[in-house]
């Protein structure tokens, strides 16, 4: 089941689709990878989920990607002894270390690390923003706040500090018993919140070793700050619209989402657009047209995935949302804009033998028209180069690891096949032929450019490019 798209699409499951049925229904509409939410999951609710997904992947005969989003540290302030509270414009608002049931003058912040970190001039955001309040006096145990937008609080409301750097680690307790947990369940990707630093995927990155791809949610404007170093110590990057439009200036997201699709490409890694895409469909059958302009913007900027969250794990059309994003998608690289957009968002390739050979295999597959591109990877990194370079074929990824398979479901214009590596050049020609013609890539006597690296199963070896006829397997 190849699809007629490059961009993939990552879907979200939970209560309105976490059964079999639904899962299989959210792939034939077009979900290439299935998003697990460790804010909600339990790890027995993991493990079904994943298990669901893999007989899934067994019964299409096509790999699945699973990505586990850690849930990051979530800062909440305590509770009211009387229930909900109304802050009043201009008032002060005191945020402490007693645990006692708060009240319209003082909360329990329950986050000592904040209290230290918290200085004069700082904004506080509560309740994704609803209520804003500035810092004016912080001591390590006690911080006094001037309400600038006024509204109610009530009891474990989210806090968001944008101008605040706290000193905790992106992995809480609870984070590194989900990633033990889905370690073991063989996930593809696991992405991290509450990124602020690059120390926050190494560290996750000490703890997978290799077994899973890392991902950094971007949703912190200190993330931004250091987006360079992030971006080249991360395997992938999400722009995670929701919280980075509540601790910065809305009208500064967009902006930054090419920025990071942009930046993400030039370093050759997989980017997700993520976060309120087709937010009416939780309730409404079809979009708005603004919502569709934003996933068609997403695809024009050459993102590598755009994702669904609530739409399809909690929302009453999950199905409906998963296919009419595949629409979108699909229109729009019909588009001849597209094509003319992606190819002028290029960048220099770096100086180095693999990224040369991806450039050449881009040029010769267009000079020649030919109908895919197939490239044996062991790593996975030869057909994300190739992706980086956004070619008008199709990317055939051949891979004897399945692990690489899956992983590379969520990178633009690749579809992965596993199977065994090739023994020689001539059964690599042979082979590429076969698979491009099986996976309709390709018909008989069609010309088809193979990329690999000799000796065959080498990691970061790509070296040669081919060109056959697809007919060549016979």
């Amino acid at each position: 089941m190849r699809r007629l798209r490059r961009v993939k699409i990552v879907a979200t499951l939970g209560p309105a689709s976490n059964d079999r049925a639904t899962i299989e229904r959210l792939f034939d509409a077009g979900a290439d990878v299935f998003r697990v939410n460790m804010s909600h999951a339990t790890h027995d609710g993991m493990r079904e989920t994943i298990r669901m997904i893999r007989a899934t992947s067994e019964a299409r005969g096509r790999e699945i990607g699973v990505l586990v989003d850690l849930q990051g540290p979530k800062l909440r302030v305590g509770t009211f002894a009387a229930g909900p509270v109304e802050l009043v414009e201009g008032q002060t608002f005191v945020l402490d270390s007693d645990p006692a049931p708060g009240d319209a003058t003082r909360v329990y912040l329950p986050h000592p690390e904040i209290l230290k970190a918290l200085a004069p001039g700082h904004k506080m955001l509560i309740d994704d923003g609803k209520v804003a309040l500035h810092i004016i006096e912080a001591t390590p145990g006690r911080a006094v706040a001037r309400v600038d937008v006024a509204g109610k609080v009530s009891n474990r409301k989210g806090v968001n500090l944008p101008d605040t750097e706290i000193p905790v680690s992106a992995m809480t307790p609870k984070d590194r018993a989900d990633l033990d947990a889905a370690l073991n369940e063989g996930v593809d990707w696991v992405a991290v919140s509450f990124v602020q630093r690059a120390d926050d995927i190494a560290e996750v990155k000490k703890i997978v070793r290799g077994r899973a791809m890392v991902l950094a949610k971007i949703e912190k404007p200190q993330a931004i700050a250091r987006l360079d170093e992030i971006m080249e110590i991360s395997d992938a990057l999400m722009v995670a619209r929701g919280d980075l439009g509540v601790e910065m200036p809305l009208e500064r997201v967009p902006g930054l989402q090419k920025r990071l699709t942009r930046g993400a490409r030039r370093l050759g890694k997989p980017v997700v657009v993520a976060t309120q895409m087709l937010e009416s469909m939780i309730a409404s059958p079809v979009p708005t047209r603004a919502e569709v302009s934003d996933v068609a913007t997403a695809v024009f900027d050459g993102a590598d995935a755009v994702m669904l969250s609530a739409e399809s794990a909690a929302g009453q059309y999950p199905v409906e949302a998963v296919a009419t994003m595949n629409r979108i998608a699909v229109e729009v690289e019909r588009d001849p804009i597209y094509r003319t957009i992606i190819n002028a968002q290029r960048q220099t390739p770096e100086q180095t033998g693999a990224d040369a050979i991806a450039v050449a295999a881009r040029d010769v597959a267009e000079t020649l028209d030919v109908k895919a591109i197939c490239a044996w990877t062991s790593s996975g990194s030869t057909a994300m180069r190739i992706a980086r370079e956004r070619p008008a074929p199709a990317v055939l990824a051949l891979t004897p690891n399945r692990a690489t398979a899956r992983q590379l479901s969520i990178v633009w214009g690749v579809h992965a096949v596993t199977t065994k590596d090739a023994d020689d050049l001539d059964d690599m020609a042979k082979r590429a032929c076969k698979f491009a013609n099986r996976e309709e890539f390709s018909r008989e006597n069609d010309r088809i450019v193979i990329v690999a690296g000799v000796p065959f199963g080498t990691p970061g070896a790509t070296n040669m490019i081919r060109i056959a006829f697809a007919g060549n397997e016979k």
